[in-house]
This record gives C-alpha cells, structure tokens and sequence, in this order.
C-alpha cells in the first residue's frame, strides 16, 4: 500500500498535469471505486481542479468552479493497495483496471492556450481503492477523516510525546495507528524503529521524553529521504508519470530478514507485530 511518501510523490507529480485543468467528465467504470458523491457530479462538472494535495495517505484534487480561487468540491483518492492515477491522450482509451476516468478539457494554460485535452485515469487492479465526492464541509463528518491522527513532517516533538501518551501497545503499532499519527506504514515504522534502535515491541509508554523525540526525529528524516527517492516501489507502486521509487535501495531492515544488520553483522529477525511482518536487529534494536 503507497505510505505517505508514495502518496506525497505522486501529487508532487500529478500536480504539473492536471492543477487548472477543467474536468468536463466523468465516467464511471467500476460502481464502487466511486464510494461517495456520484450524485454530485450534474453539479460539480465542468469544475476546475484548483490544488493537489496529500492528506496522510490520501490524495486531494481540490475543485472550484471557474477562475475561483476558493473550493467547492474535493475528490479524495485512497490508493489502497494497488490505486494509480496517470494522464493520457485524449484519444487513449481504459484498459482492464481502469476504475474511473475523468475528462480534461484542452489546457487553457499552455502558452498558445491550444494545449490538448486529456484523460485522468484511475486504475486499480485489486479494486481495494476508492474516491469520494464531497464538499468541504463534509469532512467533519467522514469518520475516516476526522479520526485521522496529525502528520508527521510537521510535528512538535511535544506533540509526538502527547499523542503517545501512556499508551501500552507496542510503539511499531502506535506508529502504524493512523489516529495517533497519520501516513506511517509498515516500511517507514520498521526503518525508523531501526535507526532509532528502539526495539519494535516496546511499549510505547516505556519510551523516554529524549527516546520519544529522536524517535519523531528519525521518522521525518526516513519519510523526506523517501520522498527525496520518489518513494519506494516493491511490486506495483509508480509515481503520476509512470516512474518507480529508489528508496528500497536504501533499506536497512524491512525485506532484510535473516540477512546481516548493515551495522554490526547480526542476523536480522522476523516478528509479527500488529498483524505486521516486522524486521529487526536483536543488537541494535534491544528491548
């Protein structure tokens, strides 16, 4: 499943694409990737998409209504395991796993205002992902959203040690809990335990103020080098302009099981943790 540098690198990407663009249309291929909002659409469309942006682990095309600047609609992507979003030709047509389809009308924005319509594919193998049509103000009532715990990039280490509270549940399961902070899966749970060397299984509660702060620490410097790497890409993860990630390259434990600790040799385990296959060093990381 795309984590938030995954999710943070393909709005980075989509962005240039479809930000001004009109969307003229929307077809609906499959019934259930459009979880909410279909009756919606006779309203919101045409809409200009005004922003893309990243919200934990979902993709947000923000939608105004001519030259506005303010909103009046947002579609909100949860890529799941397998959910992708590419711009096409206009003449290009869905293939097997394309979900949705949302027409763009020719660029107005092109330096000769003639830049060509295209298509804004969402494509989903599984079909475990989804879209939703809402108005902004329907946020405060979508339990998903408002249980959503704070980002990590931009959180207060007093913030961080707040929301860990006295928890007793190992602090891998804390970290993987989207309500006690939002985008950590179980890549960047197991390399930030690893470089914090903190054990997986500690309880959370155990931790000190000074382990609690290098922990968030290690957190946002795995997540920005991730997304400095585009991501990581283990079976089907692509970026909006079809590219893979290189962070899995730069893995220290996840996958690494049985291998040697890239740092004192030991042979790294394997746990599970929160239903989770977890990897660690019984070295490095002591409980």
């Amino acid at each position: 499943m795309p984590e938030l540098p995954e999710v943070e690198t393909i709005a980075r990407t989509l962005r240039p694409q479809v930000e001004n663009r009109v969307i003229s249309a929307v077809r609906i291929l499959l019934p259930k990737s459009m979880a909410a909002g279909e009756p919606l659409l006779p309203i919101v469309v045409p809409a200009r998409i005004h922003a893309v942006r990243r919200r934990a682990k979902l993709l947000l095309l923000d939608l105004a209504a001519g030259e506005s600047p303010v909103p009046t609609h947002l579609l909100a992507f949860h890529l799941k395991m397998t959910g992708k979003l590419f711009v096409h030709g206009a003449a290009t047509e869905p293939d097997k796993h394309t979900r949705l389809v949302f027409e763009l009308a020719p660029d107005r924005t092109s330096p000769d205002h003639t830049g060509p319509a295209a298509r804004l594919f969402f494509d989903d193998m599984r079909t475990f992902g989804y879209c939703r049509l809402m108005r902004p103000e329907d946020l405060a009532s979508w339990p998903f959203w408002t249980a959503l715990g704070p980002e990590p990039l931009t959180l207060a280490p007093e913030d961080f040690s707040r929301a860990l509270g006295s928890r007793k549940g190992s602090i891998k399961s804390l970290l993987l809990d989207q309500t006690v902070i939002a985008g950590i899966g179980n890549i960047y749970a197991d390399e930030a335990c690893f470089r914090s060397g903190i054990h997986p299984a500690t309880p959370g509660n155990r931790l000190s103020e000074a382990q609690r702060a290098a922990l968030l620490h290690t957190v946002q410097d795995v997540l920005n080098e991730s997304i400095k790497e585009c991501g990581s890409s283990i079976r089907d993860y692509r970026d909006a302009n079809g590219d893979a990630g290189a962070f899995q390259n730069s893995f220290r434990v996840y996958g690494r099981a049985n291998q040697a600790c890239l740092v004192c040799g030991s042979k790294l385990q394997k746990t599970v943790i929160a239903t989770r296959t977890t990897v660690f060093c019984p070295r490095c990381q002591n409980p």
